[in-house]
């Protein structure tokens, strides 16, 4: 049966418009705004032939200097995690305290939320609270903090919720202060914040359409719950496809009352879509490089190549379910090329393409690791306190902040088998930036890049991986390698 878009069949010009690329002059304009914004200096995005954009250096950079930070254009948290970690929903920071970081994690665990048994990462959707995407311990019994058996051991509830309320004070954990935490503007429960400014922003950038309290802008907020239960039961890349539609709606809306306002008429007054202004709201996710989602996305493993246009189809129904779900949620008439089929599954795509690990390391691991090198004394005596928590919380005491995200110049930076540059968080990098890191020394005028899979790999398992990204690698090392 095919899928029908309504809106497919009736706006299809309008709809290539916006998936058109835009004019290097334009990209170009767009970065050399954006790095000057983000103060991001050496470095700038140019056209590199076939390949597209490249990040290169304007200066010389040292091995392990910072090249720099890029803020997420949307980001999300994976579900699960959020059973983990309780961050700010903006920028990715924790919050709260180290004891309430540890007595939430247990207090869930507790009432059966969240329980799991983990060393690695995984990912396999399987439930609302659940997706699976689980983060690998780094600190093993031989070095760091460990819980004195293989297996947790529960606490009692009291003392779970004396921690988790703040009425329990942990030994040190004044060496490890977090920013309080911030409710929602619209009163949910899904999001919190490290300040008040991250709730604003958030709001005014997507949240207010997405948010399912009270005082929530959408359409519908049943709606809404729906469609989340759909992304968390199958894949969260549609709760960062929301973002990003959301995202140019309420830009769209800003620059039409800011152009009404200039020419002294309401915003009200004209009626239907000024695609020049879409077009403009539309341009931050206009230079990431698309294709439809069901086009991209690798062939699982377990599927066999017989199977690849059932595949691929399946793929689509599932796109056009959660596109029908958000539709309900948020629709807005104006903007209804953003709810075409096409220019979802170009979204999405994106995504898939070009999307990033979010990982924001934890300050409960930190912690634990204080504790562990205290001299002798004071190690003893924090531990009669600390131990039963860390014997409770197990393997998942280091469990980090994990989520996926589109950062707009990280996804400029091309691939190659013999990387200058690497994606690394630093110690005091504690927020959900991206942080471009030197592997070597990089000279002013070379190209900036990045490994986008495993270069240990053989160089017929490397270039199978990048084939699912469209290109065959011609680095260097490729190129001696197949000679």
């Amino acid at each position: 049966m095919e899928l029908i878009c309504p809106i497919d069949q009736r706006c299809s010009h309008q709809i290539a418009a916006l998936l058109r690329p835009p004019s290097p002059p334009i990209v170009q304009e767009y970065f050399d705004q954006l790095i000057s914004k983000r103060k991001c200096q050496g470095i700038k995005v140019k056209q590199n032939g076939d390949l597209g954009k490249g990040v290169f250096a304007e200066t010389d950079f040292e091995e392990e200097q910072l090249i720099f930070k890029d803020e997420m254009l949307v980001g999300v948290q994976h579900p699960s995690n959020k059973i983990d970690c309780l961050v700010c929903s903006y920028c990715f920071k924790f919050i709260g305290s180290i004891e309430k970081q540890i007595g939430r994690k247990l207090y869930l665990k507790t009432i059966g939320i969240g329980n799991s048994s983990h060393n690695g990462c995984q990912s396999n959707s399987s439930d609302d609270e659940e997706d699976n995407h689980y983060v690998q311990n780094h600190h093993s019994s031989e070095n760091g903090a460990s819980s004195s058996s293989g297996s947790t051991i529960p606490l009692p509830m009291m003392a779970v919720e004396s921690l988790m309320n703040g009425e329990l004070a942990l030994p040190y954990s004044n060496k490890f202060p977090l920013p309080s935490v911030v409710s929602c503007l619209g009163g949910c429960e899904e999001a919190f914040y490290c300040s008040k400014s991250c709730a604003e922003a958030d709001w005014e950038s997507s949240h207010c359409l997405l948010c399912t309290g009270e005082k929530s802008e959408s359409c519908s907020r049943k709606a809404l719950l729906k469609f989340i239960q759909h992304a968390n039961e199958t894949n969260d890349i549609f709760l960062l496809a929301a973002k990003a539609i959301s995202f140019t709606i309420l830009r769209y809306r800003k620059l039409k009352a800011s152009h009404m306002s200039e020419q002294e008429k309401p915003a009200s007054s004209i009626l239907g879509t000024d695609l020049s202004l879409l077009l403009e709201a539309w341009k931050p996710i206009s230079i990431g490089h698309k294709r439809r989602w069901w086009d991209c996305i690798a062939l699982p493993d377990d599927i066999d190549a017989s199977d690849e246009a059932t595949f691929r189809r399946e793929i689509q129904e599932l796109a056009f379910t959660s596109l029908q779900l958000l539709k309900e949620a948020i629709f807005d008439k104006e903007c209804e090329l953003l709810f075409s089929l096409e220019i979802y599954g170009h979204i999405i795509g994106m995504f898939e393409l070009n999307n990033l690990d979010l990982v924001v390391a934890s300050p409960v691991e930190d912690y634990f690791l204080y504790i562990d090198d205290l001299p002798y004394p004071e190690k003893k005596e924090a531990e009669k306190i600390t131990q039963p928590y860390l014997d409770a919380l197990g393997e998942d005491y280091s469990n980090c902040c994990q989520g996926t995200a589109f950062f707009p110049l990280q996804s400029c930076m091309n691939h190659s088998c013999c990387p200058n540059a690497k994606a690394f968080k630093r110690e005091e990098d504690r927020d959900g930036q991206a942080t471009i890191i030197a592997l070597r020394p990089i000279c002013n005028g070379e190209e900036v890049t990045i490994s986008y899979i495993d270069e240990d790999l053989s160089f017929e398992e490397r270039q199978a991986l990048l084939a699912d990204y469209g290109f065959r690698c011609r680095c260097p090392r490729c190129l001696d390698e197949e000679r």
